[in-house]
């Protein structure tokens, strides 16, 4: 089992910067594929990026491509959420997600991950 905790949310202006993190806990964290999601108010959460097990692999939504930069250490149990070139569509509660994974294949399903971070809040002010 995995347990998520995302932090490094806050207010930035558009065109700025901001960098997610999101630490585990398990022994086993290096076994799981890590999703980064966003969910604004009245709308559907939506996937952002994702990154294998072992980090060899990445994957991002056209939305974000060429912006956001996910990556991951292991031995710290953590992955990131580079977030440069900001605007104010990108604001929204940011999630981690983990699912048990080992094959280098990607999801962007919410209904494939099955342990969720709690939550940080990104602003991106005009």
């Amino acid at each position: 089992q995995v347990q998520l905790a995302e932090s490094g949310g806050g207010l930035v202006q558009a065109g700025g910067s901001l960098r997610l993190s999101c630490a585990a806990s398990g022994r086993t964290f290096s076994s799981y594929a890590v999703g980064w999601f966003r969910q604004a108010p009245g709308k559907e959460r939506e996937f952002g990026a994702h990154i294998t097990s072992t980090g060899g692999n990445t994957y991002y939504a056209d939305s974000v491509k060429g912006r956001f930069t996910i990556s991951r250490d292991n031995a710290k149990k953590t992955v990131y959420l580079q977030m440069n070139s900001l605007k104010p569509e990108d604001s929204a509660i940011y999630y981690c997600a983990a699912r048990r994974s080992n094959d280098g294949s990607y999801s962007t399903s919410v209904s494939d991950y099955a342990y969720w971070g709690q939550g940080t809040q990104v602003t991106v002010s005009s």
